[in-house]
């Protein structure tokens, strides 16, 4: 599940030494949990019979919350907070954000707030984790004015609008994950896994250093999948409890930047802080299904998403561009990791239908004006890779094709240089779908619930819901823009 955080916060000192994270918990089991939220006309919550005449929050530019519990100020906010984490729940449905004032809760599809809760004098959330769409949510302070200890979970109970207990620990918590059963806590260098009923701890795992706070973890009833970095570089470690198996991926030779699980654990998508590849392994047995490339250029990924069938997989980075990729996965073996005929590379791919069918050789391919050579790898190269692997396999000498020097250059006002390695992008492939953002700004990406639609959000407060058509490709369609900071700016 993807998030954005800010760690700009100030230690904290660590008020409970005590080694034992299970102290103090006051327990309400999941057994009690309900939904949290309703959509009828008129937006309403569960609360105080003081608080009924309450005028809507967001028909007001300054927010004032009456006082029925010490957590909540009086006090009146500015307009805008200062934007500390954001995260999809389990389901894509709804989104948490955390600010330097509390947090808030907004629905996806159609998109509006929820509720918010803002705290006294402004304390700051840096983590909020959802729980679908129940009352109960598990919350890190963050920020210059932190509400709770940064080394600290606190589970929050909506209905009873305050914390009910808390887990805390030695040091900073960097991430937690919430299923219905467990509760996943993030540290730098280790990960505790609690049974939600009762708070009992589990298991207890050693990563390399993950200062992000990766960790992922399957929601689909009666399994469970974890998956987290391994103890050497490039390594991710995935845990299945139903069938106690441990299992090690080698996934890249760089530092493991960002992954993602499908809701059944059984796929697993990768990328290194290189930011070029994707990779997609199968959590069962660990074997490689696919190798799709982000670009040429690093970059550092920000999400990772798979479509709720694994057919399309979406990738946000700091480039500013949003890429979707065709998953041609067999997903009813993942076990044997078999491929669709139509990425094997021992079966002939279908000839080309276009108008590029005419060329024979290396030479023609050199000899083409720019614009035609690029539009000669776009339509023909990248949708058929290991036919003009092979073609390039036949034009070029076997010595020079082992020694690497092929050097391919397609004019120098485009910048598209290949050399020594060539065949690597040729076995590539390529988004179907993109949609460019501001370079350099931080944002997540998920799958909407609307067909061949994503939904996208910044650390700048954007929202975007975008539609992409599965067999064109290309730029995507904006259908929708919020500044959920702002709820009345929309496009």
């Amino acid at each position: 599940m993807a998030t954005l955080s800010s760690f700009s916060s100030p230690p904290w000192p660590n008020p409970n030494p005590n080694p034992n994270p299970n102290q103090n918990f006051l327990s309400q089991t999941p057994d009690a949990l309900s939904p949290m939220f309703q959509f009828p006309e008129e937006q309403q919550h569960d609360t105080p019979e003081d608080e009924e005449d309450e005028t809507p929050h967001d028909r007001i530019p300054h927010l004032t919350i009456p006082n029925p519990n010490p957590n909540f100020s009086d006090r009146e906010f500015p307009a805008i907070p200062t934007l500390l984490h954001v995260s999809y729940n389990q389901d894509y449905e709804c989104f948490a954000t955390g600010t330097d004032r509390g947090f808030r809760i907004y629905n996806c599809d159609p998109f509006r707030e929820i509720f918010r809760r803002d705290f006294d004098h402004g304390g700051g959330i840096g983590i909020v984790e959802m729980l679908f769409r129940c009352n109960m949510l598990a919350l890190v302070g963050g920020g210059d004015n932190p509400q709770y200890p940064l080394n600290k979970v606190m589970i929050w109970d909506d209905h009873q609008s305050r914390c009910i207990g808390e887990l805390s620990f030695r040091s900073e918590v960097r991430g937690v994950r919430l299923r219905r059963d467990r509760i996943v806590v993030i540290l730098e260098q280790k990960i505790f896994v609690y049974n939600f009923s009762d708070l009992k701890l589990l298991h207890q795992i050693e990563t390399i250093a993950n200062p992000k706070g990766l960790c992922a973890v399957s929601q689909a009833a009666g399994s469970f999948v974890l998956v987290c970095p391994g103890l050497q570089k490039g390594q991710v470690r995935v845990e299945h409890y139903a069938t106690r198996r441990t299992k090690f991926i080698l996934a890249h030779d760089s530092r493991i930047a960002c992954f993602t699980i499908t809701q059944d654990g059984n796929l697993l998508a990768t990328a290194s802080s290189k930011g070029t590849l994707v990779r997609i392994f199968n959590t069962c047995d660990g074997t490689p299904l696919q190798e799709v490339r982000r670009g040429a250029d690093r970059a550092e990924i920000y999400s990772l998403a798979f479509s709720s069938a694994a057919q399309w997989l979406a990738v946000s980075s700091d480039k500013g561009t949003v890429h979707v990729f065709s998953l041609k996965l067999n997903l009813g073996n993942l076990g044997s990791d078999t491929l669709s005929s139509s990425s094997d590379p021992n079966i002939a791919s279908t000839p080309s239908s276009s108008s590029f069918s005419f060329i024979k050789g290396l030479g023609d391919v050199l000899t083409m004006p720019k614009d035609r050579m690029l539009s000669f790898y776009l339509c023909t190269v990248i949708p058929n890779p290991f036919t003009w692997r092979m073609k390039l396999r036949q034009w070029v000498p076997y010595t020079l094709w082992k020694a690497r020097v092929v050097s391919l250059t397609v004019g120098s006002d485009l910048g598209f240089h290949l050399a020594g390695v060539l065949p690597k992008y040729f076995s590539s492939e390529w988004s179907v779908a993109q949609f460019r953002l501001l370079e350099g700004s931080q944002y997540i990406v998920a799958f909407g619930h609307q067909k061949n639609t994503v939904v996208i959000l910044g650390l700048d407060g954007s929202f975007y819901r975008c539609q992409f058509d599965p067999v064109v490709g290309g730029d995507m369609t904006q259908l929708e823009y919020h500044n959920f900071l702002k709820p009345e700016e929309a496009l």
